[in-house]
């Protein structure tokens, strides 16, 4: 099978590994790429045992620690049965002479996902209850009992913010294209903006949005998906995320909600959003607030310059990689801005 923009998928050799590793497998195998997936490529298989998904690293020189198929797969192992749900992981196979890369397979979980965050297809009641269905799933996260689900030792403990300025930093800077002044700003100013480390820990999704979670057609949440940049962090990070993306301009690569009428739609207001998570979690994160929005722009441009250095170099997954690296600038500006510099 091969994509448009080159990457391919071994069909054979992967049925004849799914063959001898997978119980229960029976072949002939059917592949269809997701469209969605800027950076772990992503695939519906099909075969007469039934279907399930594949994700993949991508092929060609990636930065060190990126697309961490393992790490995603582990996290799948360990929330099974939590109050966070997620598709039941099947297979890990980390010998990329296999199809070129490593892999895993994961049940396939029939949920609708939304790619534009103002849900057009929706009506307003329905839209409120998706944003508040986020928000009680990142209280879940933040009540999750790490070392109980055996991930104690899934990331660094403590200075979370201030660890992941310098890695994003260092991976900005590994990606770099050309000179984003916004970018500079921010690793500047960020360092001296982070709050004191308050000791406390929780899983970290890393890319909390709309578009990573998969909806029943009642509304219920059925699974959480791209675990591919999460570890131990601070609990508020995913709901600055997620709150960050809410602001992002309309557009059809990294679609936002700026210029919107939240309350018109039913969308509920990011105070409102804010204070459901704190009266659940006890956390409020404060005069701190506008640090929190500005780490995520930052960690935004850099992942959007990644994908940038990624579709120039021919190894993208997505067709519209070089549209969401030229964002890059554009989210770094609104980083500078909310913060105040």
């Amino acid at each position: 099978m091969s994509t448009s923009n080159g990457q391919t998928l071994d069909l054979a050799a992967l049925e004849r590994y799914l063959a001898e590793h997978l119980p229960g497998f029976r072949g002939p195998l059917q592949a269809t790429k997701y469209k969605g997936g800027q950076s772990n490529p992503t695939y519906q298989l099909d075969a007469a045992s039934g279907r399930c998904v594949l994700r993949r690293k991508p092929p060609g020189q990636l930065l060190a620690s990126a697309h961490a198929v393992e790490r995603e797969y582990r996290v799948l192992q360990a929330l099974q049965h939590s109050a966070v749900p997620v598709a039941a992981p099947l297979l890990l196979c980390e010998d990329s002479a296999v199809i070129g890369s490593a892999f895993y397979l994961m049940d396939h979980v029939p949920g609708r996902v939304y790619w534009d965050p103002a849900l057009p297809e929706l009506d307003a009641q329905q839209r409120g209850r998706i944003y508040l269905g986020a928000v009680d799933t990142l209280i879940a996260l933040a009540r999750l009992d790490t070392a109980a689900a055996g991930l104690a030792d899934y990331g660094r403990p403590g200075n979370y913010f201030a660890r992941q300025i310098a890695r994003w930093s260092e991976q900005y800077r590994a990606s770099e294209t050309a000179p984003i002044a916004a970018m500079d700003a921010l690793i500047r100013h960020l360092p001296a903006a982070a709050p004191p480390d308050d000791g406390r820990s929780a899983l970290v999704h890393g890319d909390f949005r709309l578009d990573n979670l998969m909806w029943s057609g009642q509304g219920e949440l059925l699974a959480v998906v791209d675990w591919e940049l999460s570890t131990l962090g601070h609990p508020l990070a995913d709901l600055g995320y997620f709150c960050m993306a809410l602001r992002l301009p309309r557009n059809p690569v990294l679609p936002g909600l700026a210029g919107l009428d939240r309350a018109e739609l039913g969308i509920p207001s990011e105070a409102a959003l804010l204070a459901r998570f704190g009266e659940a979690t006890g956390l409020d994160p404060g005069a701190d607030w506008p640090f929190h929005l500005a780490f995520h722009f930052f960690r935004l441009a850099a992942i959007a310059q990644g994908v940038m250095k990624r579709a120039l170099q021919g190894n993208a997954s997505n067709e519209q990689a070089l549209a969401a690296g030229r964002m890059a600038g554009t989210i770094a500006q609104m980083g500078q801005e909310v913060l105040g510099g």
